[in-house]
């Protein structure tokens, strides 16, 4: 976007509410958006013209081009114009809602974002779950997706009745009706193969239960290190920071989280090396000094 439009006022209700778009809670949020919607109800009465632009005049109200106002209408963006025979008419509604995308895309939003805020607002949802900071702090990022099947199907994957319970009762597998899902397959996968080696069902889940809630310590860990440097950034009782740092902050907990588990990857693989060096490295000199005795 062109720096004289990122420096342009924004006249009217329509530029007080964005210009003042600071959150304390999620009432606020909805009342703000609420706001923005309604504006354009009111300024169909207000002194902006006649309530009826071409496309020249749109343009020239909202500060931006003719061109890019097709685009906005192709994606979606703007909803189309009233045709009177060969003429396109935007009203109030139009020049509202081209001001806000206007004004999200100089924060740094692209087209499918502000499409997809757009969509949200209309549907009631509130800005803080459009903007996806909630979902982003407290979501779920799931490396494999569930799978679901029928529960004969389910059952011959484990082959195994009582691993089976087993994994029911803790949480793997979900059944409903004749249907049953699997929620970490690529965790029944690696039991499945380390099966083929020997290894029991019931040892393998032994272990998951041994090792989960060192894993969600872990988790614990890291997640209130990414927490807490959301909290130095947004706190309770006080204004929210602008749009275009929530978004910010959106990225930084995504990035975050990939990195985080890049790193516990690597130290656990790492760890896991070194004991088993060590491991073998006892078997072996047990073996030698058992074979000069």
């Amino acid at each position: 976007m062109s720096a004289s439009r990122q420096s342009r006022p924004q006249a009217g209700p329509i530029g007080a509410i964005l210009a003042n778009l600071r959150r304390q809670s999620r009432d606020v949020v909805e009342n703000a958006v609420s706001q923005l919607f309604d504006a354009a109800v009111r300024q169909s009465h207000g002194t902006e013209g006649s309530g009826e632009y071409r496309i020249e005049e749109l343009a020239r109200l909202a500060g931006t081009t003719t061109r890019n106002i097709r685009v906005y209408r192709d994606r979606g963006l703007l909803h189309p114009p009233l045709r009177v025979g060969r003429l396109a008419l935007y009203n109030d509604t139009h020049l509202t809602r081209l001001r806000l995308v206007t004004s999200l895309l100089d924060r740094g939003y692209n087209i499918a974002h502000v499409h997809e805020m757009l969509n949200a607002w209309e549907q009631g949802n509130n800005l803080a779950d459009v903007l996806g900071l909630e979902s982003a702090i407290v979501g779920t990022w799931a490396a494999e997706k569930p799978e679901t099947m029928a529960l004969s199907a389910a059952q011959g994957l484990i082959d195994d009745e009582a691993a089976f319970d087993r994994l029911v009762a803790i949480g793997l597998i979900r059944i409903d009706g004749e249907n049953a899902t699997v929620l970490r397959p690529k965790l029944i996968e690696a039991f499945n193969e380390m099966r083929g080696y020997g290894v029991s069902f019931d040892t393998l889940i032994d272990i998951h239960e041994q090792v989960l809630p060192h894993i969600d310590e872990i988790s614990g860990i890291l997640v209130r290190a990414g927490a807490e440097h959301v909290l130095q950034r947004i706190k309770p009782g006080e204004a929210l920071p602008a749009d275009t740092e929530v978004a910010e902050l959106i990225t930084m907990l995504v990035r975050f989280r990939t990195q985080a588990v890049a790193a516990v990857t690597g130290t656990l693989a790492h760890s896991i090396e070194s004991t088993i060096e060590s491991l073998v490295g006892e078997l072996l000199a047990e073996l030698i000094e058992q074979s000069r005795d």
